[in-house]
C-alpha cells in the first residue's frame, strides 16, 4: 500500500470546522468548483451513503462513506471502482484534532491506495500536494484567512 498524507492548523475552534466538513455530502468548501450530491437521498452521516462528484471530461466520481464520527470528527470514505484516480483500492480519512493552545485545530487528510511502483511518488504528490493540499486551502478560505502551519510525511 502506498500512503499519502497532508495536514494543516487552522485557526478555528475545532467545533467551528467539524460544522462546516461534518455532512460527507457538502464538498463545497473543497473549492472544486462543482457541487457534489448524495445518492439516493441519505444523510450525509448515513454510513454506506455515496457521494457523486462531477469530474471534467468524465464520468462522476464516486466515493462511499465507510466510518463518520461526531465523538472523533472525522470520516473515512473510499472510491467505488472503477476509479477515476489513476490507482485503485483508494481509502482516505479526513480528521479533526483540537488544539487547545489557541483553540484551534489540527486538519489530517490521509490515504492508502494501490499503484504500480513506477507511479507511487507521482500519486504521492498528486493527492498530498494537488489534492489534500489544495481542498485544505479552500477549507480555510471558507473559514476565513488564518496562519497555515503545515506537516507533509
Amino acid at each position: 500500500m502506498t500512503h499519502a498524507y497532508y495536514s494543516t492548523v487552522l485557526d478555528h475552534p475545532v467545533e467551528r470546522v467539524w460544522a462546516e466538513i461534518r455532512d460527507f455530502g457538502s464538498y463545497e468548501w473543497a473549492g472544486a468548483g462543482y457541487a457534489a450530491t448524495l445518492e439516493d437521498g441519505r444523510p450525509g452521516d448515513a454510513v454506506g451513503c455515496v457521494r457523486r462528484i462531477p469530474v471534467p471530461d468524465g464520468p462522476p466520481m464516486r466515493q462511499r462513506l465507510l466510518a463518520h464520527s461526531d465523538l472523533d470528527r472525522g470520516y473515512t470514505y473510499e472510491v467505488c471502482e472503477p476509479s477515476p484516480l489513476g490507482v485503485t483500492d483508494y481509502r482516505a480519512t479526513l480528521r479533526l484534532v483540537p488544539i487547545t493552545d489557541g483553540d484551534r485545530c489540527l486538519a489530517e487528510w490521509s490515504a492508502t491506495f494501490e499503484c504500480p511502483p513506477a507511479d507511487r511518488a507521482d500519486r504521492v504528490a498528486q493527492f498530498r500536494d494537488r489534492g489534500f493540499a489544495v481542498w485544505l486551502g479552500s477549507l480555510r478560505a471558507a473559514l476565513g484567512a488564518g496562519e497555515i502551519m503545515v506537516d507533509r510525511t
